[in-house]
This record gives structure tokens, sequence and C-alpha cells, in this order.
């Protein structure tokens, strides 16, 4: 079973096939609903033509920022997601020779991969957490106490996208997400 988080089949199989379509789908999940977010990475792989984070770090920034920015867009705010998208494309050229998954193959325990995620721009303590979750869940990625290094987020219930297997999993985090924002203003 692929991943279910967009609403669109086509998206989803994008984030399935891709590990850093996945990545780029974490790192645009703020301030934009989860399914659009998600949906970012096969946006640009319908413009850019590509998700090789090599060809994404070497593109023209103000193209690149230009191409997000195509209505719809691939996020709420698409030129400053598009420099947080070549930035995260560029780090894992560095880092991982262009290979997302060695984020997480070479990661020995959860909490290395919880601070390898943390290093990339764009990526806090709670987001490199709930992507953590997101591979364990849906991907069976399970590094040495994956479930310590992510606290809350290894549970079951529906507390965020690590969760969202289909439209009414997507409602449960809708509606958890909503609750925690209400009781936080108090």
């Amino acid at each position: 079973m692929g991943i279910q988080i967009t609403g669109d089949a086509a998206a989803d199989k994008v984030l399935t096939d891709d590990p850093f379509a996945l990545l780029l789908g974490m790192l645009l999940d703020q301030q934009y609903p989860m399914e659009h977010a998600f949906r970012g990475p096969a946006k640009l792989l319908d413009r850019f033509g590509t998700l090789d984070p090599a060809k994404i770090a070497a593109a023209d920034p103000v193209e690149f920022a230009a191409l997000c920015a195509v209505p719809p867009a691939v996020h709420r705010f698409p030129g400053s997601m598009a420099t947080r998208i070549q930035a995260v494309a560029h780090e894992v050229v560095e880092n991982y020779d262009g290979d997302t998954t060695r984020l997480w193959s070479e990661a020995p325990t959860g909490a290395d991969l919880v601070k390898r995620v943390m290093a990339l721009p764009g990526f806090g303590k709670q987001k490199a957490q709930i992507f953590t979750a997101l591979l364990a869940k849906q991907l069976g990625v399970t590094p040495t106490g994956w479930e310590m290094a992510v606290g809350d987020y290894s549970q079951e219930g529906f507390r965020s996208v690590a969760d969202v297997v289909d439209p009414e999993s997507l409602g449960k985090v809708r509606a958890y997400k909503k609750e925690k924002k209400a009781a936080a203003k108090f």
C-alpha cells in the first residue's frame, strides 16, 4: 500500500515512489493545509520535469522560484519555499550524495535520524520527529529506538501526518490539531 495523504492518487504515487518527494512534502507542511503541502512535490515534478536533488540544487534560483509560484503554487509562500526546497536539495547532494534514502538508511538510531533531519533547512525538532514517525509508520523504517526519539508521535492515534492513511484518518488528524490549537489559546 502506498502513501495516501493528498487525496490525489497521482500526487500520492509521487510521494510513495520518490523519497525526496516525501521529504519535500514534509518541508512544505507548514502554514498550509497538509494535503496541499504534500501535493507540492507532484506539482514540482510536473513543472520542473524531475525531483533529482542535484538538478533542483543547481537550478537558477529566480527561475526556480517563478516555477514554484505558477498557479496553483507549490506553497502558500512560493518564493521562500523555493529557497528552502533548493537548500534541502543542496544538503541532500552535499551530505548524502543526492540519495535521500541515506538520510535514514545510514542512521543507526532513531535519535540520530531525528538529528539528521533537524540539520536540514526548515526542519525543527517537532517536524523531524513527525517525519521519523512517518517513515516508521508508513514505510517501515525503524532504526533502533525510533519510538523514544519521536515520543508521542510513535503512539497509536491521529496526531500528525504520520497517522494519515486515508480521508477518514486525515479528518481525525485535523480534529486533533484543531483541538490542540484551541486548548493552547486558553
